[in-house]
């Protein structure tokens, strides 16, 4: 009759280890590009005059086209329809049906086509924050990477964790100062604590 209750408490120690070394060996740092990416200088200036000149040239004159190919089609089908086999009829219908269809939902595929650009400007700065990343992982041995979005409201991880600010700092670029003082404040204290020395405080002005 024992033995079922000697188990259970056996199980019970087995995974409350497993957990706890679970627990040391796992590193999580958490990550948001956006925020690293908006750090950037000039970033947002150049993403703007960029898309809208785009827009203005570039698709705006592929509206322009479309539009008058799809009068041209349509007016070739409603002169010749007559007179076309059932075959060339519905390839015929099947081109204007496509440009209407486009040109209908402009708006929809100029947003698409917008965000394709935008991707494409972002790439080089993209990589640079990955290749950053990779470095500050590797270094700091983080064994999981969260975005930030992702972490519950209620939990407060340790800003030493917070991988956007290490990317900057290694990609020189400027952070707020008091986010700077808060994440160098809180790396000097780990490194007191892991001497042994006493906390630094900073000094009080009176």
């Amino acid at each position: 009759m024992m033995k079922k209750p000697l188990l259970l408490t056996t199980l019970l120690l087995l995974l409350t280890s497993f957990t706890y070394s679970f627990s040391q060996n796992v590193k999580i740092g958490y990550f948001d590009d956006q925020t690293v990416l908006g750090l950037f200088p000039g970033i947002e200036e150049k993403l703007r005059t960029t898309l809208e000149k785009y827009v203005k040239d570039t698709l705006q004159e592929e509206y322009e086209y479309s539009y008058r190919e799809y009068k041209r089609l349509d007016s070739n089908f409603r002169k010749d329809s007559a007179t076309l086999s059932s075959r060339q009829r519905d390839l015929a219908n099947a081109d204007l049906d496509k440009l209407k269809y486009k040109l209908v939902n402009w708006q929809q595929y100029q947003n698409q086509i917008v965000e394709q650009k935008q991707n494409e400007l972002l790439l080089p700065y993209r990589k640079q924050i990955a290749q950053a990343v990779n470095e500050i992982v590797t270094e700091q041995k983080y064994t999981i990477l969260l975005k930030t979005d992702a972490i519950s409201p209620y939990l407060q991880p340790s800003i030493l964790d917070n991988i956007s600010i290490r990317v900057a700092m290694k990609l020189k670029l400027n952070l707020p100062k008091d986010v700077e003082n808060e994440f160098n404040n809180a790396l000097r204290a780990k490194e007191d604590r892991n001497s042994g020395k006493p906390a630094s405080t900073n000094p009080t002005k009176h």
